[in-house]
């Protein structure tokens, strides 16, 4: 009787390998098949935003030989791409339609409430919650943060997404 359920055990096992091995080359073949998804490039805004990390701090200014302010810069990355823009950052809230902070895409404006103001510093959207921008004078330079960093998530005010060229 012992030799009965052994051989009956044995016989089940060899059918659930069997089937597992199927199932697995199957499954193998199969995603051989699909297509690769497209790694998604960032867009080109983006990626000029980036080439400008660096960059020096200075008031009021809008040009990598001069430096940057954080409107100035947004607005001179975005006209390289030929999409003129306002060039405060009060401008470019009033201006552009405004995002669900759930619906980010790489290139959205992210605004800052820093000064007791609704929106008073823009930055440029990359991806993974990280954000290029030119920071302030203490900072000096233009540089990558992340919106989950205390101080821009506690000052975080909004999303706004330039749609369109020579708006």
């Amino acid at each position: 009787m012992h030799t009965h359920y052994l051989t009956l055990f044995q016989a089940t096992l060899g059918r659930f390998f069997t089937t597992t091995l199927v199932l697995a080359f199957s499954i193998a073949l199969l995603a051989g098949c699909a297509s690769i998804p497209d790694v998604q490039e960032p867009p080109s805004v983006v990626s000029y935003a980036l080439s400008l990390q660096g960059a020096p701090y200075r008031y009021g200014k809008a040009s990598p030989e001069e430096g940057f302010d954080c409107s100035g810069f947004v607005q001179y990355v975005y006209a390289e791409q030929g999409v003129r823009l306002p060039r405060t950052v009060s401008e470019m809230v009033a201006a552009l339609p405004p995002v669900s902070k759930n619906d980010l895409q790489a290139g959205d404006l992210v605004f800052f409430n820093t000064v007791r103001n609704k929106a008073s510093h823009v930055g440029l959207y990359i991806q993974d919650n990280k954000f290029i921008h030119a920071p302030s004078s203490r900072a000096g330079k233009v540089q990558i943060s992340s919106l989950d960093n205390q101080y821009w998530s506690q000052r975080f005010s909004g999303v706004r997404r330039p749609t369109a060229k020579d708006e």
